[in-house]
């Protein structure tokens, strides 16, 4: 009697080591947060980006076609103001910042008729150890008024689009005393009145450069807080994407048809990236996803990246004010019309700009994307996800994967789980018809990518 105490210990502990043999591995899980991004939320500076959209405006015009020679004047002066900012920064950060003009001259369009040299200025961060892998912000440098081959009035275009531009450099200015795994492009873009030209050079300059570029946040106006709506909102956003790639093949379109993925483009997914770092590190902001590529029948500057399969999105105002966009500087009938400096909220810029340097700052930190995501489990009861995983220096800080689920009609991710550095996952009892499946890269510091949809409708 006295030995079965000692038995009974025995077999307990055999029948233990037997039950954990057959579990799966224990896995440790990376942080569920980044707490450095907290710092970055609260960062920019109302004042700073109230300053730099008054210096754009005291400009008088930035149109394209406006002059080129001044100091003062023009859109010439207004981009070697930009160079020039972006060089301070590189030099308060000891020279992090690679700054350079991005130009092409374009002629025989409707709104260019004669040639005009489209100067976009660009400020590259460099990553540490993937430097090929980028993700851009963009603000546009020119502005217009009603007549958009008018390039001599004055046009101020202080929400339209000095506010979005003063955000870039204000993102320059907080996550370049960072330093992080990816690059970052900050990004001033021209001609987007005239045509969108300025984003469509730079797209096909980054595909001749081979960047592989996983993001663009296109900042349209982000300064203004009151509608002609009559509504005055403070603490929304819009972000505008595409559901399917605009340069998807028939071969493409016909497999998505019968696996799924008319709302998981990388753009799609990028923008749900960017309402999840609002969810979690911001407040007082909610992010309005809208599930179209812009504005009704209009267009941004994320466009020409998109129809070259570079993922973009337009983050911008809820509530637009159509008498001060567009409009020569006058009154009528008691209404005041052009896009002038009491239109601009600095403080919801500065928000909107935090938006902005969290999705930078997280995709910059992640490691590489998860590339070949494929879906498998068809007349099966469980679902396969594969993917290949990434090695050598550039995923040095790659603790592994999480795996993410949804059920068809759900709009966002609604269920995760981090599996570790694996390249497959079985969702045991998950018929594959019946949701939607996708996988994320997550650094050892918890900074992760967006979520890749298998396939190549969501292949970034």
């Amino acid at each position: 009697m006295k030995l079965l105490p000692a038995l009974s210990l025995i077999f307990t502990l055999g029948l233990t080591s037997i039950i954990c043999a057959a579990q799966e591995p224990v896995v440790t899980a990376p942080p569920s947060e980044v707490m450095v991004l907290y710092d970055i939320a609260s960062a920019p500076s109302a004042k700073r980006i109230q300053n730099d959209i008054q210096r754009l405006v005291d400009f008088g015009t930035r149109h394209t076609l406006s002059e080129t020679v001044s100091d003062t004047r023009g859109i010439g002066a207004a981009r070697r103001w930009i160079f020039a900012e972006f060089e301070k920064i590189s030099k308060d950060c000891g020279g992090c910042l690679e700054v350079i003009y991005v130009t092409d001259t374009v002629e025989g369009k409707r709104r260019i008729p004669e040639p005009v040299e489209v100067v976009n200025v660009l400020a590259i961060q460099r990553g540490t150890l993937d430097p090929n892998r980028y993700v851009m912000m963009s603000g546009d440098i020119d502005s217009r008024v009603t007549d958009p081959l008018d390039g001599t009035s004055d046009s101020p275009g202080a929400n339209d689009n000095a506010s979005g531009m003063a955000g870039v450099l204000e993102a320059a200015r907080v996550l370049s005393k960072q330093k992080y795994a990816g690059s970052i492009i900050y990004a001033g873009l021209s001609g987007e009145e005239q045509g969108l030209f300025g984003g469509e050079i730079v797209a096909a300059y980054a595909l001749e450069q081979g960047w592989q570029i996983k993001g663009v946040l296109n900042n349209d106006m982000i300064s203004n807080i009151s509608g002609i709506d009559g509504v005055t909102d403070n603490s929304t956003v819009r972000v505008f994407s595409e559901g399917t790639r605009d340069n998807e093949t028939k071969d493409e379109a016909r497999e998505r048809r019968f696996k799924g993925g008319e709302v998981d483009s990388p753009s799609r997914n990028l923008a749900r990236y960017v309402k999840t770092m609002a969810d979690q590190y911001m407040t007082n902001l909610d992010v309005m996803m809208i599930y179209r590529l812009d504005r009704f029948r209009r267009g941004g500057h994320h466009r020409p990246f998109n129809a070259v399969g570079i993922p973009g999105v337009r983050i911008m105002e809820v509530h637009e004010h159509y008498d001060r966009q567009h409009q020569d500087l006058r009154t009528e009938s008691g209404v005041r019309y052009g896009d002038t400096m009491d239109g601009v909220n600095a403080a919801y810029a500065a928000k909107l700009t935090a938006l902005n340097a969290l999705t930078l700052a997280g995709m910059a930190g992640a490691p590489p994307f998860p590339a070949k995501v494929e879906a498998g489990g068809a007349v099966q009861a469980s679902a396969t996800l594969k993917w290949e995983s990434a090695d050598g220096e550039a995923a040095s800080n790659l603790m592994g994967y999480r795996v993410y689920w949804r059920r068809t009609t759900a709009p966002e991710w609604t269920h995760s789980r981090f599996v570790g550095k694996v390249s497959e996952y079985i969702f045991t009892n998950m018929v594959v018809d019946n949701y939607y499946f996708g996988v994320s890269a997550v650094a050892k510091d918890g900074s992760e990518t967006p979520v890749v949809f298998p396939g190549a409708a969501g292949r970034f």
